[in-house]
């Protein structure tokens, strides 16, 4: 619950410091993209996942098959480097790569901004997984993750410098709802986690347990 227990600090330090109706302001667009999300469209458990080839922070090439040829996968989903809570995230799941390098799994992040914008957030976190770059969400598209920000939030946004265009390299204002995903080996989603409030994250703990349902059941197998 360590992930739970960050994220929980980082935003009742937020609300109790930041102007009451901005916190508001979140709290009615997180209800709102939930009660209109069509989370039915979500890459679902039991589905091939959809290959795709992005640029990591340094401009090189990564491919989902490639990563898959080396073991099972570990997607997650990301909304960009500026966003605390994804960064939050992204150190937590970092400490976690001893353990999924044991259950033959790597880690791939993926967010819609520039390569440079990846690249800082690599750096700033001090991340050795492979930090990808889907500019205009087409990736995130096809495992049904896409959204738009209201005018609102854009306004939000542009008040703290973090307006999206810079950031994406796009006009569309859109993001991915922040998603994890475990991929065997074989291309087959074992599990799927979506998070339409921003400020929740999938538990690394859980992470490892759909990565131990895919262990061998050989009783002589064990983890090293």
């Amino acid at each position: 619950m360590e992930l739970d227990l960050e994220l929980a600090a980082f935003r009742a330090e937020y609300e109790r410091t930041a102007p009451a109706e901005r916190v508001a302001l979140y709290e009615t667009k997180v209800e709102e993209l939930r009660a209109a999300f069509p989370i039915a469209d979500v890459l679902a458990v039991g589905e091939q996942a959809p290959d795709f080839v992005l640029p990591n922070a340094s401009g090189w090439m990564v491919s989902l098959s490639e990563v898959l040829r080396e073991g099972h996968a570990v997607v997650v989903f990301y909304r960009g480097g500026w966003c605390p809570y994804c960064n939050i995230q992204l150190r937590a799941y970092q400490r976690l790569l001893p353990q999924l390098a044991q259950l033959g799994a790597n880690l791939v992040a993926i967010s819609p901004q520039l390569p440079d914008a990846s690249l800082s957030t690599a750096q700033r976190n001090v991340l050795d997984f492979a930090v990808l770059s889907d500019a205009g969400n087409g990736v995130a598209r096809s495992f049904g993750l896409v959204y738009s920000l209201p005018e609102e939030l854009r306004q939000a946004l542009r008040s703290v410098d973090k307006a999206l265009p810079g950031i994406n390299g796009d006009d569309s204002w859109e993001l991915p709802v922040p998603a994890t995903f475990v991929i065997a080996k074989d291309g087959r989603t074992v599990f799927s986690h979506v998070d339409i409030d921003y400020r929740s994250r999938c538990e690394p703990d859980v992470v490892l347990s759909a990565l131990r349902s895919l262990q061998p059941t050989d009783p002589t197998w064990s983890e090293v």
